[in-house]
């Protein structure tokens, strides 16, 4: 099974998440970085169709660019598709990592779901 990671370099987490990943046979195939090229609007609304989780899930929501931005404040009365087109304008605004083998994604990384959604067993 191959695995796209949309992630940053010099994250900590990012770089456990690929490490991990490795450690468990789970074969990166893509690394995408998130900073430079954020997943596009429509790409993004696959990734959320296909990690069951709301939208509010993928924001970075303790960076510095959503703290600048105030979206604490306006993403209630955001549409999704404005959601969308604000996270695809800026890789900054996305919780990273994404991992996705194109049908089921992780958002973030915590050991006991990447356990249950990519270890081989």
């Amino acid at each position: 099974m191959g695995v796209k990671v949309y992630g940053y370099d010099k994250c900590g987490t990012c770089r456990a998440t690929v490490k991990w990943l490795k450690a468990h046979d789970v074969d990166v195939t893509e690394n995408v970085p998130l900073f430079e090229t954020p997943p596009s609007a429509k790409e993004l609304a696959k990734l959320l169709s296909d990690s069951g989780l709301g939208i509010k899930k993928f924001f970075n929501t303790s960076g510095e660019v959503y703290k600048e931005m105030n979206l604490k404040d306006k993403l209630p009365g955001m549409s999704q598709e404005q959601m969308l087109d604000l996270l695809a304008s800026n890789g900054r605004l996305i919780k990273r990592p994404i991992v996705t083998d194109g049908t089921k994604v992780t958002v973030g990384f915590k050991e006991a779901e990447f356990e249950e959604a990519w270890a081989k067993g």
